[in-house]
């Protein structure tokens, strides 16, 4: 099935995420000032500024104001989520939809079908036993996909809520529009990334349903019943890769909560621009903990997917340049800040980065 693979999305996802991770490996490579390698650090280094490393100087106000046409509140990454929330739901509604209606049941009757193969086709019962095959693989992977679009689904309500109710975000932190602007493309293309190998086939069978609806009618149309147990046990049959990327999920979310709160806790007085040097949890390697839970999350999502989706790949490398740049510039910064910091800390990745 042509529509099935997903060959008209996937290309221009990953694309996409190779036009936006390439810049980001460049401006980290040793390039030499004169060819542009300083240029382009410091812009990238300005896009990807948010909250403590875009504050506003005090010492230039024509400078600070020129800076702040072209950014945003930092509160507004509210709208990253409920972006991500509404692109992940849909598309989760929508292929839960068609893997429940025409990929259920998940196991073949084996017995029934090898008897009607060898009284059809005799000695090319093996053809007709790889064509079943290839059918319950197909199955897998649309079920593979709902899971992968829950574990996302819980990532980005996660995310809502924390922005909302955990962090308090300064009046004067600030992000730059280019950086806004990704974070939105961002929590769109992730899901379709999640999910590119099941929309086309999805988005066919959604389009015949619209279709019959309106030619049928509501009266002639058949009365759509739910079975809890058709929706559940699929993803309980689903393979060791799925469970073991949800635990690796698990794990990350866990600690990110952690962090997060962390964070959250450091400002107290909402009013406040000070600052101090987090501790707890992950904090005590790397200056940016959250970011490396972030990894671990989306570790366990590509996982769960299975690894045969390229643009899930693609996904995963531009999460680990941009928040490895990001990290590695806040890391900057507590430098700079604090004349006490602790040395022994990593940006990022223990003993690597």
């Amino acid at each position: 099935m042509e529509t099935g693979d997903g060959r008209t999305i996937q290309p221009l996802l990953c694309l996409a995420w190779l036009a936006a991770s390439l810049p980001i490996v460049a401006a980290a490579l040793p390039i030499p000032a004169a060819a542009g390698g300083r240029l382009l650090h410091g812009l990238l280094s300005s896009f990807s500024a948010r909250g403590k490393t875009v504050r506003p100087s005090s010492s230039s106000s024509t400078t600070s104001s020129s800076k702040a046409k072209f950014t945003v509140p930092q509160k507004y990454f509210l709208h990253f989520y409920v972006v991500g929330v509404a692109v992940t739901t849909s598309l989760l509604i929508a292929i839960l939809f068609y893997a429940y209606m025409k990929m259920t049941p998940l196991s073949p009757e084996t017995s029934r079908y090898s008897t009607i193969a060898s009284h059809l086709v005799g000695s090319n019962s093996f053809s007709f036993g790889s064509v079943l095959s290839l059918t319950m693989e197909h199955k897998y992977r649309v079920w593979r996909t709902v899971f992968v679009l829950l574990l996302m689904e819980i990532q980005v309500l996660r995310r809502l809520y924390e922005t909302e109710h955990v962090f308090h975000y300064s009046p004067s932190a600030r992000m730059h529009i280019v950086g806004y602007l990704t974070g939105i493309f961002y929590y769109t293309a992730a899901p379709l990334s999640l999910a590119s190998s099941s929309i086309p086939e999805a988005v066919d069978f959604l389009r015949g349903q619209i279709a019959e609806f309106i030619v049928k009618g509501r009266g002639r149309m058949p009365d759509l019943v739910i079975d809890s147990s058709s929706l559940i046990k699929p993803l309980l049959k689903l393979g060791w890769c799925q469970w073991i990327g949800a635990v690796i999920f698990i794990w990350g979310s866990l600690h990110q909560i952690r962090c997060h709160a962390i964070l959250g806790s450091l400002r107290e007085n909402k009013d406040s621009d000070e600052y101090v040097i987090p501790c707890g949890d992950w904090f005590s390697r790397v200056s940016c903990p959250h970011y490396l839970a972030e990894l671990v999350i989306y570790l366990g999502m590509l996982i769960a997917s299975g690894g045969s989706d390229i643009s899930v790949w693609f996904l995963f490398i531009f999460v680990i340049t941009n928040l490895s740049f990001a990290a590695v510039q806040t890391h900057k910064w507590y430098l700079q800040k604090f004349e006490d910091y602790p040395r022994c800390r990593y940006a990022i990745i223990p003993f690597v980065l």
